[in-house]
């Protein structure tokens, strides 16, 4: 995501928690590039193409939705195409603000939307 030039009209959102910092990301949807990353991994891995096809940007019904909810759409391809998860592997690459503290909560949401344990999502952050 970008970094909004208007931070006060935008949220950071990441993995689906808002995480309190005076700057959003700017984005059609809330701009969760966790949650966008594991999307394009999971639509890649299926052969399905990219994000984008599935999830236009151009598209009025994805304006300002939660990722989490895309999330649940992208499970619902997996299902229909017979893929299910096996571990998910992230990185998040970010000086500020620190992301330790929401990690666990971050894991939690991916793993509810993906229907899979929490062991299999790892996020890891380095800055």
């Amino acid at each position: 995501g970008k970094i909004c030039s208007q931070p006060e009209n935008r949220k950071l959102i990441i993995g689906g928690v808002t995480i309190p910092y005076e700057k959003g990301l700017l984005g059609h949807s809330d701009a969760d590039v966790l949650s966008h990353a594991i999307i394009e991994a999971i639509i890649g891995a299926m052969g399905l193409k990219d994000i984008g096809t599935h999830f236009s940007d151009q598209d009025p019904q994805y304006e300002g939705i939660s990722s989490l909810l895309l999330l649940d759409k992208t499970y619902e391809m997996m299902v229909q195409q017979g893929y299910q998860i096996v571990n998910v592997d992230s990185l998040i690459i970010i000086e500020k603000p620190k992301m330790a503290p929401y990690i666990d909560e971050m894991r939690k949401n991916i793993s509810e939307h993906l229907h899979c344990d929490i062991k299999m999502i790892n996020i890891n952050n380095i800055i």
